[in-house]
């Protein structure tokens, strides 16, 4: 297995996609895995829920470079996770969201090149493709500065892995749906046409780390997800807790909120081409490929929705429902 006795680090790691990927590579025999991240009380409640001396923990701001590289010392492969991802946040901070999602990308990259990392994979979101806040747009601009990297003359290989909501992840809406229902016996959604992608965690990183081991560099890897109704899943929650005369509240979009989100830009589309059955690679030139084996919902959330025991039976599989 490629990280069969790597050192690998993690920007970002203490997040819901960081402690999956450590339960991951775990499993497959690394060296040593490094998390770096600025956020102390996680690092400290993931080093006691771990108890594996493989996994380090290191302070540190992917805006600092020199920290950044004193991390990388030795890694041989680098997920870089860390950003603002919070839609209102960086529409509130937009200097902010460039110098963590653009100015650290960037850090990350020349420190990565510095220490002869041999790959570095970029997590970025479905908000980069045609993108309408400010989250997407310096995420967008993150995934062409690594795709850039790859003509930089370096022997480190740079790819992007592109995906839409990670269930149960910080901030996502169910467990803000979860905790709406037990405490106030309500819901607030914002607009109840919105759709959005979903994925397990599990599934999530295992496509990930797919990707990793197979990608030569320069390509955007689109994970393979379904889509929802956010209505729907609320229902569904819902009737599963039995909860009697709940109300579901529109709060009304909030600013830089799109309805419907894609995974694949109309402009993307020449250049996307089927991988395997969980992945769509997007690269740099036309494919020759037919483009109609692209998976409609891959690039129109409306398209294929999920009923709402296919989002009951996701929820299972997740583990957030029995």
């Amino acid at each position: 297995m490629v990280f069969t006795d790597a050192t690998i680090l993690i920007t970002g790691g203490t997040g819901s996609w960081g402690i999956e990927l450590v339960t991951q590579l775990l499993l497959l025999d690394p060296r040593k895995v490094i998390i770096f991240s600025r956020n102390e009380n996680r690092q400290v409640m993931m080093r006691q829920n771990f108890e594996d001396t493989r996994l380090q923990f290191s302070i540190g701001d992917i805006r600092d470079e020199n920290a950044l590289s004193s991390a990388c010392v030795g890694v041989d492969y680098v997920f870089h996770l860390a950003a603002l991802k919070h839609v209102p946040v960086c529409e509130e901070n937009p200097l902010e969201a460039i110098k963590t999602n653009i100015v650290g990308t960037q850090n990350v990259i020349e420190t990565s090149i510095k220490n002869q990392v041999k790959k570095v994979i970029y997590v970025s979101t479905d908000k980069a493709a045609d993108p309408a806040n400010t989250y997407g747009m310096t995420k967008a601009l993150g995934e062409k500065l690594i795709l850039g990297a790859n003509e930089l003359g370096s022997l480190t290989r740079f790819l992007c892995i592109r995906g839409g909501n990670v269930l149960g992840s910080s901030g996502s809406v169910l467990p803000i749906f979860m905790r709406q229902l037990e405490e106030e016996n309500k819901i607030r959604i914002t607009d109840k046409r919105m759709t959005r992608y979903f994925v397990t965690p599990k599934q999530a990183i295992k496509t990930l780390l797919q990707a990793t081991e197979l990608g030569n560099g320069g390509e955007i890897f689109v994970m393979y997800m379904n889509a929802c109704n956010i209505l729907d899943l609320a229902e569904v929650l819902i009737e599963y807790y039995n909860k009697k005369n709940v109300h579901i509240l529109e709060t009304g979009a909030r600013v830089g909120e799109k309805t419907h989100e894609v995974l694949v830009a109309e402009n993307e589309i020449p250049m996307a081409t089927v991988f395997n059955k969980d992945l769509i690679k997007i690269t740099p030139v036309n494919s020759t490929s037919k483009t109609s084996s692209i998976p409609s919902i891959l690039v129109d959330t409306k398209q294929n929705l999920m009923t709402k025991q296919e989002i009951k039976e996701l929820l299972v599989e997740g583990g957030f429902l029995k």
